[in-house]
């Protein structure tokens, strides 16, 4: 029974001896920035949920939206506003606090479910007050360089709204590539 016992301690204090520096790795409370990509201008805030989990609210100008009309003829729109909230679950802090790598400003990996909503009114063509809701589920990457500059890369593929003599629902292919500054 002694063994028994010795044995049962000896292995609990691996699992509370790990479980100590897995109370260490956590994301930031707040994180608070600006990005720019190819395609836009966006501010963003991250929340803290849980020590994985960050609620990722985000307000910027997109420029995308060329598209045909009826006629054949191109249009583009230069800018977008656009707002999206973006629960994220940074799945790979413990291995690398416990590799020696930074985990600061929220760097890791993460998976997400991104809602984004693109509003515009464009009233030259038959598209006019077109409003654009988005969903995609991705998987990123977040890493520091220095003291206050990041950068993001993501992919992921969601179900968005499209507009062609009516609404209709399409499958599309989500790209996330930015370079930002944390305040």
């Amino acid at each position: 029974m002694k063994k028994v016992v010795f044995v049962s301690l000896f292995l609990s204090s691996f699992y509370f001896g790990f479980s100590q520096n897995a109370e260490k790795a956590s994301v930031e409370k707040s994180v608070f920035g600006i990005q720019t990509g190819v395609l836009g201008l966006w501010v963003h805030n991250e929340l803290k949920l849980s020590n994985q989990i960050v609620l990722r609210s985000e307000i910027g100008i997109a420029v995308v939206g060329l598209w045909l009309d009826g006629n054949g003829k191109e249009n583009y729109q230069t800018s977008l506003p656009v707002l999206a909230l973006e629960p994220r679950w940074y799945y790979n802090l413990n291995k690398r606090l416990n590799q020696g790598k930074r985990i600061d400003g929220n760097s890791g990996n993460y998976i997400s479910l991104r809602g984004s909503y693109y509003s515009y009114d464009n009233s030259d063509t038959d598209r006019h007050n077109l409003n654009q809701p988005f969903l995609a589920a991705t998987w990123g990457i977040r890493r520091n360089i220095g003291n206050h500059f990041n950068y993001e890369a993501g992919v992921g593929g969601g179900l968005g709204y499209g507009n062609d003599n009516g609404r209709r629902i399409g499958l599309t292919p989500y790209l996330n590539l930015k370079i930002g500054y944390r305040f």
